[in-house]
């Protein structure tokens, strides 16, 4: 039986959709299924839908576990559930596998109903705005109009800001955790290391490896290891491994020496056993492309200008791949079109997997956001002129004067 605070297990389903949807690449993708997933119950006036954006390597299953299965835990469990901070006691939360992904949603592996083989090299590149556009046809065909919130950390964080540009007036309040607006050079070239890993395997075969019945596992594996050191910081590899051998001496040779190397290893290995090597290369590319100032000249603030939402931003002390100046250029660029932002800069060691740890003052400072949303929800529904005056929005304090968790430490 699930504990108090467990979510009941989630039933993941598939959307099918007929329409083709127009990509910015010029491409169009024809009829597609996303895999989706909800937890808490939708109210009386579809008003309290809040939509979680996955990042690189998570998927529509963000809460809850699987037929009691605690192996099956969702990625986002800890924030998201009965009495967490996003509580689905009073939220209806939806998860969405994005298009490209290899976890429901039509992607690389699927077939394509053109030649009834895996789409493989040929699926189009997806971009964090097609993400978006996909996502708002899940909304209409729940009967959503307007979000609550929309929430992501890291790529989730790109699409929850890119759905406040795009989608402005269906998005009362944005959550972007440890992201940027767009990667830096830096962030590039650790992916295209990543991607040529993948593509330089012998066992990749251009990209249609599935007809061969094989896998570029090394090359993902290799990808994995990659990704995983821009994840974590100095200091927590340090405090979790230092130079701790793994047999207890040097061996002089180049087998695995350090308990650090084990490590990095063995979370490639397992990484290749579950995810696709063309959905890393699409992810990480829409990765790349994400950049709405682009189309402004560069100028972040005009990009912006769309968004009428308001917005929680938050970043951690020693995340080094999304750094907290990142967050910063977006809190300036919103303070610049007069948007209500609330800004923490967390103290964490844990880089910028802090986003999915237990840090107890980020998860203090986003329950304190979502109770401020309930409350506006209660507001927005209750009768205008009663009797003893209810208050408008207008009469209450702007979300942006809650206290940041530096502020509260």
């Amino acid at each position: 039986m699930a504990s108090p605070t467990e979510q009941p297990g989630p039933t993941p389903s598939r959307m099918a959709f007929d329409t083709p949807l127009a990509l910015k690449s010029g491409a169009s993708m024809p009829a597609y299924e996303l895999a989706v997933e909800t937890y808490g119950q939708l109210d009386a006036t579809h008003s309290n839908a809040v939509l979680v954006c996955h990042a690189l390597n998570a998927s529509h299953h963000v809460a809850g576990i699987y037929d009691g299965d605690p192996k099956t835990r969702g990625w986002w469990d800890n924030m998201v559930g009965p009495g967490k901070p996003v509580d689905t006691n009073r939220f209806f939360v939806i998860g969405v596998n994005n298009l490209g992904s290899c976890f429901g949603s039509t992607g690389p592996m699927s077939l394509d109903p053109a030649t009834g083989r895996p789409w493989g090299s040929r699926f189009p590149v997806v971009t964090v705005e097609d993400w978006v556009d996909a996502q708002a046809r899940v909304l209409d065909r729940l009967g959503i109009a307007r979000l609550a919130a929309v929430m992501g950390g890291s790529l989730g964080g790109m699409q929850a800001l890119s759905w406040a540009i795009r989608h402005p007036a269906r998005v009362a309040h944005c959550v972007a955790i440890a992201t940027a607006p767009n990667l830096s050079a830096q962030n590039i070239a650790f992916n295209e290391v990543a991607r040529r890993a993948i593509i330089t395997d012998p066992e990749f075969h251009g990209g249609d490896y599935y007809a061969h019945g094989v896998v570029p596992r090394q090359g993902l594996s290799v990808a994995r290891m990659i990704g995983h050191i821009t994840y974590l910081s100095d200091d927590a590899m340090a405090r979790k491994f230092g130079r701790s051998l793994r047999n207890g001496g040097l061996s002089y040779g180049y087998d695995v020496e350090f308990q650090i190397e084990s490590y990095l290893r063995y979370q490639g290995e397992k990484f290749s056993g579950y995810f696709d090597a063309n959905t890393y290369l699409l992810l990480t590319r829409a990765l790349d492309y994400f950049d709405p100032a682009a189309e402004h000249g560069g100028d972040l603030t005009a990009a912006l200008a769309p968004a009428r939402a308001r917005f929680l931003l938050a970043s951690f002390t020693t995340d080094w791949r999304f750094s907290p100046e990142r967050s910063r250029e977006l809190v300036r660029a919103l303070l610049a079109n007069r948007r209500e932002v609330s800004y923490a800069e967390i103290d964490s060691p844990h880089g910028h997997d802090a986003f999915l740890m237990d840090e107890p003052h980020y998860h203090d400072m986003v329950r304190a956001y979502f109770d401020r949303i309930a409350r506006d929800l209660r507001l927005e529904d209750a009768p205008r002129g009663a009797a003893h005056g209810r208050p408008n929005l207008r009469e209450v304090p702007p979300a942006g004067t809650a206290p940041s968790a530096r502020e509260s430490t």
